[in-house]
């Protein structure tokens, strides 16, 4: 097993008997469910249905305490949207993230004990997320039999399982959830009630076919650069993501990529040809890999 703390992440602590309240009506999915051991994936989104902040919501220290695990470049943002919309509310936001960090363990079935710890509510295979002061990563990751090694392995890890990175793989503030794949990993629930953006993001999904979306590539030799455009017979189709050891991520539109394959184009970035990879997540049909049964 392996752990690495993740010094990109930050946390936001929001306490208060209204605390729950707030980010249920606001989120993508249904905090109402959150508890000990028990995380949801969601994102905060603009009135015109765009990912603001993603991250995962969990139970803090105490009943009154939800924590968010977001991207720590997005805290400062995150507090000020979520005081923009508590109006009344009795809740308290604070960024906690110079005391608190986000430690990953995958490849193993080790456990810790602990409150704000979770299995990552995207996939599975991803492993757990232990929400803790950074100086006790070394003991979390001795109690999960875990080596304890820096991000790059993680992202190795994730990079392979396709799932999508906020900033690397979609930017924030231009990309609707379902081009970066949060209707696959678990970040909409269709059938709570109203939240930001909601309108948007159900006329995406009653609509059915999502032209844009972050799939999995692979490539071989050196890997093209994040935010290198991906071509097919000079035309640009997309841009390309994150990568690590053959695999990588982008950004891409499948009618575009569609029609390239048809007229027997290759896919290329930075002049480094581009193969799409199914991930077995996926419920949606991929250009040259669709579902079974298609």
């Amino acid at each position: 097993m392996k752990a690495a703390l993740l010094t990109d992440r930050g946390v936001i602590a929001v306490k208060g008997n209204d605390a729950r309240r707030l980010l249920n009506g606001l989120l993508t999915t249904d905090i109402a469910v959150v508890g000990p051991g028990i995380a949801r994936f969601a994102a905060l989104l603009s009135p015109q249905g765009k990912i603001a902040v993603d991250g995962f919501v969990v139970q803090g220290p105490s009943d009154d305490t939800l924590m968010i695990d977001c991207p720590r470049a997005l805290t400062a943002r995150l507090v000020e949207r979520l005081n923009f919309y508590k109006l009344r509310a009795k809740a308290q936001i604070e960024d906690v993230s110079d005391q608190i960090g986000v430690l990953a363990a995958w490849d193993g079935t080790g456990k810790v004990g602990g409150r704000a710890v979770f299995d990552d509510p995207r996939l599975p295979a991803l492993g757990q997320r232990v929400i803790l002061e950074p100086q006790g990563a070394e003991a979390a990751a001795a109690e999960l039999g875990a080596q304890l090694t820096d991000p790059q392995p993680y992202e190795a890890h994730r990079i392979a399982l396709g799932v999508p990175s906020g900033g690397l793989d979609f930017a924030y503030g231009d990309a609707y959830p379902h081009e970066a794949d949060m209707d696959q990993l678990n970040g909409i629930d269709f059938e709570k009630g109203c939240y930001v953006g909601q309108e948007v993001v159900s006329r995406m999904e009653h609509r059915g076919r999502i032209r844009t979306r972050v799939v999995p590539v692979s490539y071989a030799g050196s890997p093209p650069q994040v935010g290198t455009p991906v071509q097919a017979g000079g035309k640009t189709v997309g841009t390309m993501g994150s990568t690590a050891a053959g695999r990588g991520l982008a950004l891409l539109r499948l009618d575009r990529v569609e029609e390239a394959l048809t007229a027997s184009l290759t896919l290329e970035a930075d002049g480094i040809k581009l193969e799409v990879v199914r991930p077995p997540w996926a419920r949606f049909a991929l250009p040259g890999n669709p579902m079974a049964g298609e």
